[in-house]
């Protein structure tokens, strides 16, 4: 049987995550919730979801040793990142006074920048994600869908080749999904995304 493993690092509420692996995996998939680097290791694909501050995630991941296992994970594994767990692939985060990410995608991790009463931050809720290019995660989901998000930052990356998705919000079209080599990462929740989350996570599965 094959094997998804959702990373564990102590900060984010994973049942919704593993539940929703869970409802799209079928008998082919052991869905497993763990913070053990032999366990993550020996997955055939790994999600690592993520919520709070970057700076107390990236310090955990680093203390208990994740963070040596997530970059090994990296380089060879399909790769999941969900919401901070996208942030943390990028070179650095302006949240926590500065903060160093994985530098797996060139680039920086900003806050939006309040702007009138109609703009509020955190930006929550439902919004449409515009496909800026064909991946096998985006099979079966119509461009412009709409998936559920909640986040103060947004990430900004170096190149445009690896932007898989844009949001509008704030007068800005901010970069939603990202995609390079075996890793695709996106800042919404496809967990609470109904249909189309669902989809995205049946097609990670399959990819």
């Amino acid at each position: 049987m094959k094997t998804v493993t959702v990373i564990d690092y102590g900060m984010s509420n994973l049942r919704s995550v593993s539940k929703a692996l869970e409802h799209v995996a079928g008998n082919d998939w052991l869905v497993q919730v763990s913070d053990k680097p032999e366990v993550i290791l020996h997955a055939d694909k790994v999600v690592f979801p993520g919520q709070g501050a970057i700076g107390n995630c990236m310090t955990l991941l680093n203390q208990t040793g994740v963070a040596e296992v997530i970059n090994k994970a990296l380089e060879n594994k399909p790769f999941l990142g969900i919401c901070l767990g996208l942030q943390t692939l990028l070179t650095r985060s302006e949240e926590s006074g500065g903060t160093a990410g994985f530098n797996w995608i060139g680039g920086t991790v900003r806050r939006f920048v309040e702007s009138g009463e109609r703009f509020k931050i955190p930006h929550m809720g439902w919004n449409q994600v515009q496909q800026a290019q064909a991946h096998p995660l985006w099979v079966g989901i119509p461009d412009n869908s709409r998936f559920y998000f909640v986040h103060s930052y947004y990430v900004d990356p170096e190149e445009n080749r690896v932007i898989a998705g844009s949001t509008p919000y704030g007068g800005i079209h901010f970069t939603s999904a990202v995609a390079q080599d075996n890793v695709f990462a996106v800042q919404f929740h496809p967990e609470k995304s109904q249909q189309v989350g669902l989809t995205l996570l049946k097609n990670f599965l399959d990819w």
